[in-house]
């Protein structure tokens, strides 16, 4: 029998005016607050309404919003270095997985025994030092759930995961009124992003009862409402359903692990600062179609789930019938799926090829290998 665990967030609220939910963290012997964000949330107005239930309580607060989109380790390490300075007792993230991450760095970093470049070589010197309370305002990247801070290495032109169980979040609040407004190109690849968490962990080699659980109703809920959701602002209901999916998503990383997808669009962002979610978007259905002869009997699983009692389908059908819905949800929301759409020359094949084999963390989850010569192929299927 295999061995696996699962660590989640303390307390997590959900619901409507789940941000109500401030007043009671508050009570457990916070004197300051840091809020992280940045500066695209704050002029949507959604810091305003965490300020306000910190005003309501006389709670101090610093507000740090020089956060950058997919930071590198040592801008990461210039936001933790402000925060030091607030001496403050709770963190407090609003954003998406960039503000998120950071704020997780920050709250194993007040210390000064190690730096941001110190956990990337060695991760298990991560302590607590600062509770955190997560808010995002993407449904998609599923930060709020993990133990995983994303920086970019500048000199390796990669990003590179710091995985430490110490940075999961005390409490998290998923309140839909945080992405209402949020604009249709951001909920589509954050959306896609948790999609790809999902199916990821449904698949990978360290998948198990706990991720399965959280993955296949994150894929359920994900299948049937993603479109909606970025395409109805009054769809609330639909967006309720992809923020818990996507901290249902972000559980089962938790718990198992993202493979190639994630594996190969790192150095798309690291080298060619496509966004996070564009560039899973783009990895997602090459490398599912890849895996496919490997997990046919998971993705059929998928379809069970969604479509339950068709029993006149074979398991081949079943599994394309998953591959076609994830090519469909990207086409749908118009997501680019070519490399030519940010510039991408074709004479950086190699590059990309030798990047991408280097994060092994995540191919090693894989259930089917991928070589060198593997990837080249899915590489090329976005240069085409």
């Amino acid at each position: 029998m295999k061995r696996y665990k699962l660590k989640s967030p303390g307390i997590v609220y959900s619901g409507s005016d789940s941000l109500d939910n401030i007043r009671e963290i508050l009570k457990y012997g916070v004197e300051k607050v840091a809020v992280f964000s940045d500066k695209s949330i704050i002029k949507a107005g959604l810091v305003d309404l965490v300020l306000a239930k910190l005003d309501d309580a006389g709670i101090k607060y610093e507000v740090i919003d020089d956060l950058p989109a997919e930071p590198s380790c040592d801008q990461a390490q210039a936001v933790v270095d402000t925060f030091k300075e607030t001496e403050a007792d709770l963190i407090v993230a609003v954003g998406g997985g960039s503000v998120m991450d950071i704020a997780k760095l920050a709250s194993v970093l007040s210390t000064d025994d190690y730096n941001v470049r110190d956990l990337l070589e060695n991760p298990g010197l991560a302590k607590k030092q600062v509770r955190t309370l997560m808010i995002p305002t993407t449904a998609g990247t599923g930060s709020e759930a993990t133990p995983n801070s994303i920086v970019l290495v500048p000199e390796k032109e990669l990003k590179v995961g710091i995985v430490s169980e110490e940075m999961i979040a005390d409490y998290v609040i998923l309140d839909a009124v945080t992405i209402k407004n949020l604009p249709r190109t951001i909920a589509a690849s954050t959306g896609v992003d948790a999609l790809a968490h999902a199916i990821e962990c449904y698949t990978s080699k360290k998948a198990n009862p706990f991720s399965d659980m959280y993955a296949l109703e994150s894929l359920a809920l994900i299948l049937g409402n993603i479109e909606k959701a970025c395409d109805d602002p009054e769809a609330v209901e639909a967006k309720e359903a992809m923020m818990v999916a996507s901290f249902y998503a972000g559980v089962a990383i938790a718990a198992a692990g993202t493979t190639a997808v994630h594996a190969l669009s790192y150095p798309l962002g690291g080298k060619y600062h496509i966004p996070h979610g564009v560039s899973n978007a783009m990895m997602l259905v090459p490398v599912m179609r890849f895996n496919e002869p490997m997990c046919r009997s998971r993705f059929a699983a998928v379809y069970d789930r969604v479509k339950p009692g068709d029993n006149k389908v074979t398991e081949e059908e079943k599994s394309e019938w998953l591959v076609n819905r994830l090519g469909e949800i990207v086409e749908n929301l118009e997501i680019p799926t070519k490399l030519s759409s940010y510039g991408v020359p074709k004479e950086d094949l190699e590059v990309l090829v030798s990047s991408g084999m280097e994060v092994k963390r995540l191919l090693d989850n894989n259930m089917r290998e991928i070589k060198a010569e593997d990837a080249r192929a899915l590489y090329l299927q976005l240069m085409q």
